[in-house]
């Protein structure tokens, strides 16, 4: 039974020194603060975390980040963009897919990520067909998760309408389409795979999914089933829905469906107060994706308000223009600073590091509505730990809280050093095993799909 003694550990009451970790078949069995030291621990210097959950990436984005960042006319939004993710998405097949999601995994690990939940909607081959098996895009990601040991949830993704008036998918959308029975049966043979930790349900959106849909993907899993959508990210989303269902999104979800701990409201950008008080209340998490949300002109998540009122949060890479969980909750803080013309909104006199509350609270939040047993260190988590190089020469002279102030307000994914997946180090001395054959694979990858 490996035993570790972290020079200091983020634990669920706070920073605690010299902190002894037993650890039995990926999980931790023990966990002791100030414990005098032994013989048989293996020394971890430096500060360790809890491992964070990346619960929203579409892995095939990543290998177009940077490819629209130019706008000849001026008027370059969400949307636009979106058609450009179109096309992009039509060069993809599996092979690309199963070579860029394992580049992507090995980022997201070395940056501190430990698990991550793949709202995947691109099911079809380009025309529309379907692929043999159907599962085979599905399949590219399990592989990839399964070859750099990073811990999957697989959120196999509802998609069937272009928009909340009931519009045909348009051609480019064709990628994407699946009827219920056909995601369901997906979703089934992808259960139990190599790579696969967990696995959930997304319903892409109110534009792409009507609610009657919904309703039949959501009989058809297990109660207890992580079930994640995109909620209110553009104006335009929410005039739709008002439109087509005379509520906006947040508050018709609420409305109409049970909307519990088991929920993830990706995005949820255009809240009213009212909206943001009851999805507070319901026990769902946010998944806010700030480096996306920034990229593509999103708008403001109601952070402050949000968490008055106890909301649970996660964070996502989505686009992943970031991969870096340090930098996510760092722009999460600085857009709210600029907006409110004020400095570490989301502390408070019972937490006053910033960086303390918000790791804290996005690693169990993203946890919980991914299905994992992690996202704090106490006995019987399953046992995913970042630990922070000591001597990065931006830590000198710090404290621990410290140390996590200057790691996720300066220092980012450059300070992490050692990262664990269920009891095993899959990142040691910022190296993972995949490093050489990952980035291979994604430069040739990348050529392809460019030329």
């Amino acid at each position: 039974m490996p035993i570790y003694r972290a020079d200091a550990a983020l634990l669920p009451d706070g920073i605690a020194r010299d902190v002894r970790l037993a650890v039995k078949d990926g999980r931790i069995c023990d966990v002791a603060p100030g414990a005098p030291a032994a013989g048989d621990e293996e020394k971890i210097a430096g500060l360790v975390l809890p491992g964070m959950p990346n619960v929203h990436s579409h892995a095939f984005q990543r290998a177009m980040a940077g490819l629209a960042e130019w706008d000849a006319g001026g008027k370059d939004n969400f949307w636009s963009w979106r058609e450009a993710m179109y096309r992009f998405a039509e060069n993809v097949g599996p092979d690309d897919q199963r070579a860029i999601a394992r580049f992507l995994y090995v980022e997201m690990l070395k940056a501190g990520y430990t698990a991550v939940g793949e709202f995947h909607y691109l099911h079809n081959a380009p025309d529309g067909r379907s692929y043999a098996p159907p599962s085979a895009m599905a399949d590219a990601i399990a592989e990839a998760a399964a070859e750099t040991g990073m811990a999957l949830c697989l959120l196999p993704t509802l998609y069937m309408r272009g928009g909340c008036d009931g519009r045909p998918l348009s051609a480019r959308q064709r990628r994407f389409g699946r009827t219920v029975d056909e995601l369901l049966a997906i979703r089934e043979a992808m259960r139990g795979k190599a790579g696969v930790a967990s696995i959930g349900l997304a319903l892409h959106s109110l534009r792409a999914v009507a609610p009657e849909a919904m309703r039949d993907a959501i009989a058809g899993v297990a109660p207890d089933s992580a079930i994640h959508i995109h909620a209110a990210e553009q104006s335009g989303e929410v005039a739709e829905s008002v439109a087509a269902y005379g509520k906006r999104p947040v508050a018709y979800l609420l409305d109409n469906f049970a909307v519990n701990e088991k929920w993830c409201l990706v995005h949820s950008t255009h809240m009213t107060p009212d909206e943001t008080l009851r999805l507070a209340r319901s026990g769902a998490a946010a998944g806010l994706c700030p480096t996306t949300e920034a990229n593509l002109g999103d708008g403001l998540f109601p952070l402050t308000e949000y968490l008055e009122a106890d909301g649970r949060i996660a964070i996502g890479g989505d686009s992943h223009v970031g991969v870096d969980p340090a930098e996510e909750l760092r722009m999460m803080d600085y857009v709210q600073r600029l907006a409110l013309r004020r400095r570490n909104v989301a502390a408070t006199l019972k937490e006053p590091h910033t960086a303390r509350r918000l790791w804290a609270a996005a690693a169990l939040g993203g946890a919980r509505v991914l299905g994992f047993e992690t996202g704090a260190i106490r006995p019987g988590a399953r046992a995913d730990l970042v630990a922070l190089d000591a001597g990065h020469p931006s830590f000198a002279g710090r404290d621990p809280a410290q140390v996590l102030d200057t790691y996720v307000f300066v220092a980012g994914k450059a300070a992490v050093r050692d990262v664990m997946v269920e009891g095993r180090w899959v990142v040691k001395d910022r190296r993972h095993e995949q490093d050489e054959e990952a980035v291979s694979e994604w430069r040739r990858v990348l050529q392809k799909i460019s030329g």
